[in-house]
């Protein structure tokens, strides 16, 4: 579903104030919230053509495990005389309009809406896809409320299987952003390529699980936090990265952790925790004293536990008992610090 824009349930929530209070209640971006009613999981999600609900989570749920869904497929609960869905589609938290296209050929996400929010010291973006129309009076830069109407589901993409009544959704994220010069970047690992959203490339967006925040903030309550969640990710891998001018840093530096000796000498490289998804949810600074390889990218670790789990993004490979990473992984790494 992220070939163009994207992105386990739960930081879609947490997007949802953009001065983050700790007593302001999270909005679902709709009236379904069936999620948080026991067994309540097939009146939420919607799955892929012929498969069960749970193909409309976010992960590795698509494709025998081998396909990712970086957001959920949320389903309607207003129909019109057609049939047609009419859900007001509602921002998760306060932001700001970020981006949106109602170019639906241009995207599998059909029209769609992407909302900058600040969360707990981080930057932090939902989306909403399949939209039949949005606001018209909604501008870039424009600040919109937790809870406000921003546009109407429906069902558009530009997939040639396109999306039935039955299966009507919003197509829901929380992504955290990667390199402003997504652009650059494109053009030169993917020449030839089109590239019709700038920036806002899916591949420029990691997904965090929307589920699992709405799920995790409603047991919780006030002492959720969103970045916690980032923080307590489970790690698939541990990379090192000779760079340190680099946006990631700079834009979430609450996920950074203290080193003396980097501090004293100087940082001349991160050690980086990613998780199944590609997220570097935790960055260690390195002293050079510290990096023993040449080699811009070095791969530490590996848990193939998590690994067998959480296969589909294909960040590493394992050939007889040698783990490296593999294209995908490199590309990650070249974007991260480009």
């Amino acid at each position: 579903m992220k070939r163009i824009l994207r992105g386990t349930l739960g930081v879609a929530l947490l997007a949802l104030s953009g001065t983050f209070s700790l007593a302001q209640p999270c909005h679902f971006p709709t009236a379904n919230h069936s999620l948080l009613q026991p067994g309540g999981e097939a009146k939420f999600f919607v799955g892929t053509v012929g498969k069960p609900w749970a193909t409309g989570c976010f992960g590795c749920v698509r494709s025998d495990g081998w396909q990712m869904h970086e957001g959920l497929d949320i389903k309607c609960v207003q129909r019109d005389s057609l049939g047609e869905p009419i859900d007001p589609v509602l921002a998760t938290a306060d932001g700001t309009v970020a981006y949106f296209s109602n170019k639906p050929a241009l995207s599998n996400y059909g029209n769609y809406v992407v909302l900058r929010h600040h969360i707990d010291g981080m930057e932090v973006y939902s989306l909403y896809a399949h939209l039949k129309k949005i606001r018209d009076d909604l501008k870039l830069g424009q600040a919109v409320r937790s809870g406000e109407t921003i546009a109407t589901m429906g069902r558009t993409s530009n997939t040639r299987e396109g999306i039935s009544r039955d299966r009507a959704h919003v197509h829901f994220e929380l992504d955290l952003f990667v390199n402003e010069g997504f652009p650059a970047w494109y053009k030169k690992a993917f020449p030839g390529q089109r590239n019709d959203h700038g920036e806002w490339n899916g591949q420029n967006l990691l997904g965090l699980d929307p589920g699992l925040a709405l799920v995790e903030q409603h047991r919780q309550g006030t002492r959720f936090s969103l970045l916690n969640l980032v923080r307590n990710q489970t790690e698939l891998c541990r990379v090192l990265v000779r760079a340190t001018d680099f946006p990631w840093p700079k834009r979430y530096p609450a996920l950074i952790e203290r080193n003396l000796l980097a501090e004293k000498e100087g940082v001349a490289g991160y050690e980086i925790s990613l998780n199944y998804n590609g997220v570097p949810y935790r960055l260690m600074p390195l002293a050079a004293s510290e990096i023993k390889c040449k080699a811009k990218f070095q791969l530490l670790s590996v848990n193939d536990a998590e690994y067998r789990k959480h296969p589909c993004r294909r960040l590493v490979s394992r050939k007889g008992d040698r783990w490296m990473l593999a294209r995908n992984g490199t590309h990650l790494l070249e974007l991260l610090t480009y």
